[in-house]
């Protein structure tokens, strides 16, 4: 190793210019061998014929007989050289790198950003450093080091950090580049986020992307229906055996007190494929015509279940594990919606994933801190969830392999849904000895659906004792990175204060005739991530608690009104208009979401904004599309996105491979914030399993020419 560093710091070292030659490194943290350096004479950001060059030697460094600004292609022949051991690893997608004329002979993820920042600013590469250096809390000096050799480990481990969340987003823009040609451009739009200001997500419920989006044009759709789809296997039974037709959807397809009924009698015997559920003819042989107002059965979506129906990638046993058969291979002809339309007008992202398997619960916690919520010793005899572990079946090595089966459990699903031993909310004991609540246990504070015990006079928190309450729970959130850096934020709950004041005051109040008769916006108390956060105990914390969770009605229409928004803002609607199967139409949370969509664009902070729509999972209802394979928690089926901005590219679908934690990395990236671990554990699952890093939504964005 000491013959590495040596020779990376002879022939000139890092920062050598000397006559008509520059001499330097090619580096990320890590140096790289047989790269191709040149001098970027035509600042396009390729290594042209004419242009003087030459290759990386066996230690990332290079000698190039001219000077001026450069420009590193870093190949798949190319390796990357760990700077502590002297191992090597293959380079899986091309990389760019440049940097400035006065970049001291380093060539890096974070010169490549300053040439970005530049490039966005009008040339001027003194305000360029001056913002990343700022951004970082760095000195500008440091900028141009090689990060290896910096002796403060704080500006050591900043820079390698930075370097390591920047390599896919360069990597998307090599890969756009490819089809146009753009390289510079490409790289500013990933690099030069300084003009949004306002993030705002809108965390709708539980569709999958072929359920709404399975038309949309140009998108990889509904199979054999969209032009631009993908295959797709048939739907088997338990067995693997190719099922002759869908299972019926058992109970029928809609929900108590809807106007069109279908019964699970009119559904036996559909062909085994996905159908249309608004169908314009009729629904399948019945002529019942249900609509985007109709709301259909409620579906299973659990986290083993999930895993089951994606059965590797295949998704070929979605049909098999539901608890509605049939059901969930229906799709709608989205194109109804105004949301369809703000999709067609802005981005749509169809390669995006839920963060986690399964259900709400799990997908609420992974979108803010792309995390699974613990229970420690829920085996212990004195645990009150000591009857909440799920059974399942593992292999040799303890994969997961199924859910345990019931005895009774039919033999073929085309004679009724499977029945399990135990599907139940925590997970069997890991190596570690803990358990993971993956499927929904209620918050520790209130609002919860489990009341405040008979001890609790300031009714204040959900009774402890009650098994499916959780603990609360300490994993860094997005909410204490921003916090830390002095960023506003807040979680917007629909409902969320009048459910307060019920929870906390007359909880009665609920069961009145008053309360049945009013119209319900059916609050859903685990669809409220930071509740169950030992950071927002309403006792120990009321401030935190007052400062961040808020109310949709009283807070955020008051703060976008004004111009007021945090940097970013996350907003839940409340039940009836969040789109959920079983008590929310299609249409109504339509309406709401992109009626506050054109509220937010007529908004004070309108022009430095991204608003990001998407779903916290997929329902139940079948996706075709292949899932990545990522870590022990997902990512989950497909869902949909939409990217909604001034920055936003216009009538684009966007095909970089993202997940619901895509989110977090815009926002990690944005203000040079420090990754979640679970970023980090997905993106090496990924690429250890073959697949590629998630993306963080910057290949939607557009900042001009």
């Amino acid at each position: 190793m000491a013959g590495l560093l040596a020779a990376c710091s002879s022939s000139g070292g890092v920062g050598g210019a000397s006559g008509a030659s520059t001499s330097g490194i090619v580096t990320d943290g890590g140096y790289y061998r047989n790269a191709k350096v040149c001098v970027d004479a035509n600042a396009n950001g390729r290594c042209d014929a004419g242009e003087a060059s030459t290759m990386t030697d066996a230690n990332g460094a290079f000698t190039v007989g001219s000077r001026g600004a450069l420009v590193a292609e870093i190949g798949t022949s190319s390796k990357r050289i760990d700077p502590v051991t002297g191992a090597e690893a293959a380079v899986t997608q091309p990389l760019v790198f440049r940097a400035p004329a006065d970049a001291n002979g380093v060539l890096s993820a974070i010169s490549t950003q300053l040439v970005a920042l530049a490039a966005a600013n009008g040339g001027d590469m003194a305000a360029a450093r001056a913002a990343l250096a700022a951004r970082l809390g760095v000195s500008e000096a440091r900028l141009m080091a090689d990060p290896v050799k910096l002796a403060d480990p704080k500006d050591r481990a900043t820079l390698q950090r930075e370097s390591a969340q920047s390599l896919q987003r360069i990597a998307e823009a090599v890969a756009e580049a490819g089809r146009n040609g753009d390289i510079p451009r490409a790289l500013r739009n990933r690099f030069a986020l300084d003009p949004i200001k306002t993030v705002v997500i809108i965390y709708a419920e539980n569709r999958a992307f072929d359920n709404l989006y399975g038309l949309f044009p140009g998108a990889n759709g509904v199979p054999g229906v969209n032009p631009s789809s993908t295959g797709a296997e048939p739907q088997k039974d338990f067995d693997g055996a190719v099922l002759p037709a869908l299972p019926p959807a058992w109970g029928g397809m809609t929900a108590a007190g809807q106007p069109v009924v279908v019964t699970q009698a009119q559904t036996v015997g559909m062909p085994n494929r996905m159908y249309r559920i608004d169908d314009p003819a009729g629904f399948f042989n019945t002529g019942a015509m249900l609509t985007h107002q109709s709301i259909t059965r409620d579906l299973t979506h659990r986290f083993y279940v999930n895993q089951m129906q994606i059965n590797g990638g295949r998704n070929d046993k979605f049909a098999a594990y539901s608890d509605v058969g049939g059901l969930s291979m229906g799709y709608l002809d989205g194109s109804h919606m105004k949301l369809w339309q703000l999709a067609r007008q802005f981005t749509l992202a169809d390669n995006f994933f839920m963060g986690a398997f399964g259900g709400s619960y799990l997908n609420h916690q992974y979108l803010v801190c792309a995390c699974v919520p613990t229970y420690p010793n829920a085996d212990a005899d004195n645990s009150p969830a000591k009857g909440l572990v799920t059974a399942v079946d593992v292999d040799g090595n303890g994969n997961f392999l199924r859910l345990t089966p019931a005895a009774s459990s039919p033999a073929s699903v085309l004679n009724g849904p499977p029945v399990f031993k135990h599907d139940s909310t925590l997970t069997p004991k890991d190596a570690s000895g803990m358990f993971h609540a993956v499927n929904t246990m209620q918050p520790p504070y209130q609002p919860s659906s489990n009341a405040p015990a008979a001890s609790d006079s300031r009714k204040l928190f959900a009774d402890p004792s009650k098994a499916t309450t959780l603990p609360p729970q300490t994993q860094a959130t997005i909410g204490d990175l921003l916090s830390a850096k002095g960023l506003g934020w807040a979680w917007y709950g629909g409902a969320w204060a009048s459910t307060t004041a019920i929870a906390t005051g007359d909880r009665a109040f609920r069961n009145t005739a008053a309360a049945q008769a009013a119209p319900s916006p059916n609050f859903q108390f685990h669809h409220q991530p930071f509740n169950y956060y030992a950071r927002f105990d309403p006792v120990a914390h009321p401030g935190e608690r007052a400062a961040h969770l808020k109310d949709f009605d009283a807070d955020f229409l008051k703060d976008m009104a004004a111009g007021t928004l945090p940097a970013v803002s996350f907003y839940k609607p409340q039940g009836n208009l969040n789109q959920h199967p079983g008590y929310a139409n299609v249409s109504d949370g339509d309406a709401h979401i992109a009626g506050l969509v054109a509220r937010l664009q007529a908004s004070p902070q309108w022009k430095n904004m991204l608003i990001v729509v998407t779903y916290d999972e997929n329902g139940g209802f079948y996706d075709h599309a292949t899932v990545p394979r990522g870590d022990r928690w997902g990512p989950g089926t497909r869902i949909p996105a939409i990217v909604i901005s001034p920055f936003a590219r216009k009538g684009f679908v966007d095909k970089t491979q993202y997940d619901t934690a895509s989110t977090l990395r815009f926002i990690t990236h944005r203000w040079s914030l420090p990754p979640l671990p679970g970023l980090v554990e997905r993106d090496n699952a990924l690429l250890k399993n073959g697949g590629r890093p998630m993306g963080d939504l910057t290949g939607a964005l557009d900042f001009g020419a």
